[in-house]
This record gives structure tokens, C-alpha cells and sequence, in this order.
């Protein structure tokens, strides 16, 4: 059957419920949210003389929880109208309503006999066909269906959503053994593409799959803390960035989650999984059960391996816990040769071999964490999935690893880290041996582009997605093989049908000279013989901007000769992705700032992440934006603004997008700062699918017959008369104490070029006018002290100093 989500019911509005409706509402759901209605008063009712009966009453819990979320940093919703599609009530007047969802999703308290009577309720009220799931973390899924009716049983789901869900990518979905498979394809598929979830499918184990495994890794790492005496900071130091893990680490992940909650799942995996050959790996250390009666549970009581103080002088100070005085003592930052030495290193799987091969006390750690990580999760196929790259998938997208654990293994050497494992002791799981007694030496290959992964059960290798989305996901360094031109910084792929794909691998995807020489080629071999160029890369972060260092360098060497060049090479280039014969894609996500968003500013179309963070930032360095970004918001302003306007609204709106360096928290809030175009570009909920439908946009550019645009020579802007209207705000802001006398002078060069210069009236003008003031305003303050000391603040690792 076709299904169409339209309506979803949340039930329970607690931190996961409230969150889960909020992300359903920002993709566009109308959202019903419910929970209990309070059993007593508040004083402040009491006081008003409500009664339990008044629906202000029933609906206090679930309208305060919701209230909470909406004031939650990380924000939950995408932009502040996603709300309204949120309408909240109880269960006692409203559990009826259910009857029009599509879609009734459980989130009430982890007990299963609490969820089994709501999902009781549900089956009375809900109408045949009805998708109901459970959002549980570990509950048995098919327990929950006992004494349902035979239409509940098929379309019952487990649906486990990682917190928080906006930002998470997980989604693990857990049949039950009656789950019709049409609704298991289903929600795989509805929560990869409009959710924009990595979907997982598991079976109905303990805790899952990425639970299973990551607390796994967790209390494995305190038996190693003890057996080779790490401190917490050193663990700290070894398991975060360094290793392709989140700055969150270990302890301080433990801290987030809650220390209760961590040792709640290890005695569940302890308690359930009696055949589990790393059983013991989930007994609880009697320095851990010390610190729950204690309760350090962590952020949710104040304080757990970390603790948050105030110093004497009044500035917070965080404290950490030493696991054998248990006492809290100053943080000592830990220093070790393999880090050292690995740290330099930008890819990841070079890093992480770097670090495994190391001499010292942390390259021990590194091969015995990982050689017993290897071991456990080759023992978990085929009990929590029969397919490798599901626990891969999970652990990225649950715990934020940069490269999953099969993939190390791939790294290292399959066959090579097996000999060191049995050397050192560890068990291999038998069909791996199997697999390589085959001639088959590695979990993952790519072949043509498409990511293949040796399936156990078939005994070859298959693909990492089903035959009908082969063509919906695009990782560009699979194209490695179809390379059609690079130098040291830049990649250009033949992505298949006569598109080419663009990426770099800068350090945080930062734009120099060789970077722009890549646009430039790309566009100029896509012109000779391609259909368009789609501009991306698979790193954590699209780009954050022009190189400031190079910048720095020419500035404080007072090579003006040479930067004037490089802004001019940088404009040209932005011009040229602007005004070529082909159509030019550009999808970023998360960080795209400076230079990625003058980029995406002067591309055919833009195909973002949802979570893309974009934005013109250079005034926060003290400078303009000078790649062709401040002519393309004045271009902008003048096609929206109208004859008749009398105070230049839009100009000045898009003059306080600069000035201010506004970065959007989402691609969606981009549209209403003006940097993406309504009803042109286009938002990509699920990352991975993003640079596949910029390919297809391409294509689609191209066939309905692209043809060059011409470059503008018609901008009107506004000369003498705003300029002093500007002029004056900016000195409004400044003896109010709201700009320094450097932010003043920065924000009176960005309104000079936005107003087109002093000119006596309003006057047409083409874009290269425009850039000759913006470039000439860049120059001139990279000429100023005091942008050179935010510039060198921001090298060093810091935010711009206000000078």
C-alpha cells in the first residue's frame, strides 16, 4: 500500500517525546502531543482557583515539557513557525484523536508494563493500518505486543531515535516477529529520506545494536583503566578527536547520558545476555557502583566523573573525579608521543593507524581497546545483525565515530590484525577466519563508485544499500578510480553520467589557491566535454571559509600586490562558477562559512543538509566579505526591494546579516536570512543523499537546455542618501557601547559598498563595479592593526578578540 504521513501522534512529552514531535513538525507533520494529565494542583493553580477538570490543568505537564524543549539549547526546531504544527493535550480528553494520525508513535517511561497499558489504549483508538512504534532504548519489542489485537501486531514497530533526535542521525528500527515486512521497508525507507536518519535494522536483542556496542566499548575501557592504570583525563585525551570519536570522549559522554542510565543498560546486557562470550565486560566496577550510591550520576545531578565549580577568583572551574581517592582534583592535560605525532595527521584512517602503531603507554591502549572491540563485535554477527556494515552505520550515527569499527579493521590490515589479535589472545569469531581462509581480505570495497560490504551469510560481497536507492546515496571519495584531474588539495571525479563532482581536503575545508584552481578546472572540463559540476565533499564539515592564514601572511608582510591578487582570483572564481556554460551544484553541510557561502551564493542551485550552518562571518575578523559576497547581497537587496520603498527595508535587513556575521542554525533558517532562494533551492533532510540529488539537479539543469547567464550591468543602488541613514545607525551603535570604534569602522566600509559608494542618487550599476569597491574595502582593512589581531586570535584556535 502507498502510505502518506500527514499526522503523527507522540505519546508522552518528556525530553525524547517532546523533541521527537518537534523534529517531525520541522519536516513539515502536523503533530498531535500527549501525555497524563496532573493528578494535583500547582499552587499557582490553586491560587487561580482551577480545577483539575480546567484543560489549562490536564495540559500543564505536556505544554511545560514542550515549553522546555522549544527553550533547550541546541535548539530542537529547524525555525521558530515549526511549533505551530505542534498541538498538544492529554491522554484522558484525547487519546480518541488518535483515530486521525497516520502514525502513533509510544515515548512514555522505560517500564514495560506502563507502555503495554498506553499501546492498550492505542489499540482501541487507532485505525486499521495505523503504523504504531516504541521508542525504547531496550525493551523487548515483542513483549509489548502481548494480547494486541492481529492488525496492532503487523504494524508494530520498535523505533529508536538517539537524543537529540534533531542532531543524532540514529534511527534503529526493531521488528517484532508479527511486523508485516511492507512496514519494516517502510519506516527504513520514510526515516532515511524524510527524517534524514541513518536507518538501522535490528534484531530484538539487548539494548539493540549501537547501545549494545557502545557500552560495550565503555565498560571495556574501565577494565582498561585499571589493568594499564589510565586517569580519567587520560582516557579523555586518547578516545576523543584524536581517534575519530566525539569531544564528548568517554567519561564525559557517561556524564551526558547519565551514569545511572549507563550502568542500567550494562547490567541489562549482564542480566540478558547469558551466552555473550565479553559477559564479564559488563560487571559493574565497585568504584562505579560507589559513585551511583553516591549519586554522581552525572549532569542531571551536578556532578559524576566531572564537576563543575566555582574558583576562587569566581570564574567556573571543572574539576575531575580521581577514581582511586574519589576525590574531585584539578584536570591535568595529559601528554603522549603517539598523539603527538599522530595529531598532524588530517585523514582519520592514516591517523588511527598512526596511533595503533604506537611505542608508548597509549599505543598499547589504542591495540588493546581495539583488538577486543574487533573481537566483540565479530562475535555479535549474526546475533544483533547479520549484516557488518549495520554496526558500522550505528556506531556513526549514534555515537558520533568518524570511522566504524570494521572499517579500522579494514585500516589496519584484516588479516594482519587478526595474526596480532591471536598473538595477544583475543578470540576471532569463526566466519571471519572463514573469510579470510577465501582469499577475502577486507569487510569493505568499492567498486564503481558504489560501497560493497562482505556479507557472511552469502559469503561475498553485497551492497550497502538496497538496489532501489543504489543511485540516492553518492560518497565522492568512492569515485577515486573515475579521477579526471587533482592537484594537493583538490579532487575532480567523473561522478557517472556525464557529471563531474569537486571536493577538497583542506584542513576544516578552508579555500586557498589550489582550491579555486580546482573550481576553476572542474568548471572548465565540464564546459569541454560534461554536463555540470556538483561541488561537495563527505567531511565533517563542508568548509569554513576562505584561508585566513594566507591572508594574514600577505597582510602582516604588507604584500598588497600579492593579496590584491588572491581576493581578485577568489572574486573571479566566484564569477566563473556564476556565469559558465554548465550548470554548477553546490550542496554543503554543517559549517559552510566565508568563502563556502560566497560559493553557494553564486551557484546554478543549492542543495543543502538540513543541519548546514551557513553564513557571511568575515566581520567577525574584522573584514568584508571580499570573494563576492557583499556584491551579491546588494545585487539581491535591489531585486527585492521595490521603486516605491521608502526606507530601504531589505537593504538594510541584508546589510544586518553582514554586519552582524549571522550564521543560520539550519539551511531552513538560511531562506529567511536570504542566503538560500525560496522556491530554488532545495533542502536535503538525510546528509548522505544530498550530493546524488545535487548530481540529479545537474542533470536536470542541463536536459531542460542550461543556457550561461548574462553578468548583471542593472543593479540600482542606493548612493548618498542610505549611506548616511546607515552611517548613522552604525554611530548609534557605537556610543551606545553596542559596536567598538573598529566594529564601527568595518560596518561603515560594508554600508559604502552596499550603497553602491557615495554617490549623489540612486544609480544602475553592474556587479564588477561592485566588486571593485568590495575588494577595495577588503584591502584596505587588511591594512588595520586591529583586523590583524582577530585574524591572528582566530589561528591560534580562539574567537576574535572585540578590539
Amino acid at each position: 500500500m502507498k502510505r502518506i504521513i500527514k499526522n503523527v501522534a507522540v505519546l508522552g512529552s518528556g525530553v525524547m517525546g517532546s523533541r521527537i514531535a518537534c523534529h517531525f513538525a520541522g519536516i513539515g507533520v502536523q503533530v498531535l502531543l500527549l501525555d497524563i494529565a496532573p493528578k494535583e494542583l500547582s499552587s499557582a493553580e490553586q491560587s487561580k482557583g482551577l480545577t483539575l477538570d480546567h484543560p489549562s490543568v490536564k495540559n500543564r505537564i505536556v505544554n511545560d515539557a514542550l515549553s522546555t524543549a522549544l527553550k533547550s539549547n541546541p535548539s530542537p526546531v529547524y525555525t521558530k513557525e515549526v511549533p505551530k504544527k505542534i498541538k498538544t493535550g492529554n491522554f484522558t480528553d484525547n487519546m480518541k484523536d488518535i483515530a486521525g494520525c497516520d502514525w502513533v508513535i509510544e515515548v512514555v517511561v522505560e517500564r514495560l508494563d506502563i507502555k503495554q497499558s498506553v499501546l492498550s489504549e492505542v489499540d482501541k483508538f487507532r485505525k486499521p493500518g495505523t503504523l504504531i512504534t516504541s521508542n525504547t532504548s531496550g525493551i523487548p519489542i515483542q513483549m509489548m505486543t502481548e494480547g494486541r489485537s492481529e492488525d496492532f501486531k503487523k504494524h508494530f514497530c520498535g523505533t529508536h531515535f538517539f537524543n537529540p533526535p534533531r542532531y543524532l542521525r540514529l534511527l534503529e528500527i526493531i521488528p517484532a516477529k508479527d511486523t508485516d515486512t511492507e512496514v519494516v521497508d517502510f519506516l527504513m525507507h520514510y526515516g532515511d529520506l524524510y527524517l534524514g536518519k541513518t536507518t538501522v535494522l535490528c534484531k530484538d536483542t539487548p539494548a539493540f545494536i549501537a547501545n549494545r556496542i557502545g557500552v560495550f566499548g565503555i565498560m571495556y575501557i574501565f577494565q582498561l583503566i585499571e589493568k594499564l592504570g589510565f586517569t580519567i583525563d587520560e582516557i579523555e585525551a586518547l578516545t576523543g578527536p584524536v581517534f575519530g570519536r566525539p569531544k564528548s570522549a568517554t567519561f564525559r559522554t557517561a556524564d551526558v547520558v547519565g551514569i545511572d542510565t549507563l550502568v542500567k543498560v550494562a547490567k541489562g546486557v549482564y542480566d540478558n545476555c547469558t551466552k555473550d562470550e565479553a559477559r564479564d565486560s559488563f560487571v559493574i566496577p565497585a568504584w562505579l557502583d560507589k559513585i551511583v550510591a553516591n549519586n554522581w550520576l552525572g549532569d542531571k545531578t551536578g556532578q559524576g566523573f566531572f564537576k563543575k565549580t566555582k574558583a576562587a577568583g569566581g570564574a567556573s572551574e571543572i574539576l575531575v573525579l580521581n577514581l582511586t581517592s574519589m576525590e574531585y582534583e584539578a584536570r591535568k592535560k595529559p601528554k603522549f608521543a603517539t598523539i603527538e605525532t599522530a595529531k598532524p595527521i588530517e585523514d582519520i584512517p592514516t591517523r588511527v593507524k598512526a596511533l595503533i602503531a604506537g611505542k608508548d603507554k597509549a599505543g598499547e591502549f589504542y591495540r588493546q581497546f581495539n583488538y577486543g572491540l574487533f573481537s566483540y563485535i565479530s562475535h555479535r554477527i549474526p546475533e544483533i545483525s547479520d549484516e557488518v556494515y549495520r554496526i558500522d552505520d550505528a556506531m556513526k550515527a549514534g555515537f558520533g565515530w568518524e570511522i566504524g569499527a570494521f572499517e579500522t579493521w579494514d585500516v589496519l590490515g584484516v588479516e594482519k590484525t587478526v595474526k596480532a589479535m591471536q598473538e595477544a589472545g583475543f578470540a576471532i569469531a569463526p566466519w571471519v577466519l572463514e573469510m579470510i581462509a577465501k582469499g577475502i581480505t577486507s569487510f569493505y570495497k568499492v567498486d564503481q563508485g558504489r560501497k560493497l560490504c562482505y556479507s557472511p551469510q552469502a559469503g561475498t560481497y553485497l551492497s550497502t544499500v538496497g538496489e532501489s536507492a543504489s543511485n540516492a546515496f553518492i560518497v565522492m571519495k568512492n569515485f577515486a578510480g573515475q579521477t579526471v584531474w587533482k592537484n594537493s588539495a583538490a579532487n575532480v571525479y567523473h561522478l557517472g553520467d556525464d557529471v563531474l563532482g569537486l571536493e577538497w581536503n583542506t584542513k576544516m575545508g578552508t579555500i586557498g589557491g589550489e582550491v579555486l584552481d580546482g573550481i576553476q578546472k572542474a568548471i572548465t572540463i565540464a564546459e569541454e566535454k560534461y554536463k555540470g559540476v556538483v561541488i561537495a565533499n563527505d567531511s565533517q564539515n563542508f568548509s569554513a571559509g576562505a584561508n585566513v592564514g594566507m591572508i594574514f601572511m600577505f597582510a602582516v608582510e604588507q604584500e598588497y600586490d600579492e593579496l590584491d591578487m588572491a581576493i581578485r582570483a577568489f572574486q573571479n572564481t566566484m564569477m566563473r562558477a556564476r556565469y559558465s556554460s554548465i550548470p554548477v551544484v553546490v550542496a554543503p553541510h554543517a559549517l559552510s562559512l566565508g568563502g563556502a557561502c560566497e560559493l553557494s551564493l553564486h551557484s546554478d542551485k543549492v542543495m543543502p543538509a538540513a543541519e548546514t550552518y551557513i553564513g557571511l562571518v568575515e566581520l567577525g575578523v574584522g573584514l568584508i566579505p571580499g570573494g563576492g559576497g557583499t556584491k551579491e547581497f546588494t545585487l539581491r537587496a535591489a531585486d527585492e526591494m521595490h521603486e516605491d520603498e521608502p526606507d530601504t527595508i531589505t537593504l538594510k535587513n541584508r546589510f544586518l546579516t553582514i554586519a552582524t556575521a549571522k550564521v543560520s542554525t539550519s539551511a531552513f533558517e538560511a531562506f529567511d536570512l536570504g542566503i538560500l532562494r525560496k522556491g530554488h533551492d532545495e533542502v536535503i533532510m538525510n546528509q548522505d543523499r544530498r550530493i546524488a540529488a545535487a548530481k540529479s539537479a545537474v542533470i536536470e539543469l542541463f536536459d531542460n537546455g542550461y543556457t550561461q547567464p548574462v553578468p548583471r550591468t542593472d543593479i540600482r543602488v542606493a548612493g548618498r542618501s542610505v549611506l548616511g541613514a546607515l552611517y548613522a545607525g552604525i554611530n548609534g551603535m557605537q556610543k551606545a557601547n553596542y559596536a567598538t570604534e573598529h566594529d564601527a569602522l568595518v560596518a561603515r566600509k560594508l554600508a559604502y559598498v552596499m550603497c553602491g559608494g557615495d554617490l549623489s542618487e540612486p544609480a544602475l550599476v553592474s556587479e564588477q563595479y561592485l566588486l571593485d569597491l568590495e575588494r577595495e574595502a577588503f584591502l584596505s582593512l587588511c591594512g588595520e592593526k586591529k583586523t590583524l589581531e582577530r585574524i591572528q586570535s582566530v589561528l591560534k584556535g580562539g574567537k576574535p578578540v572585540r578590539n
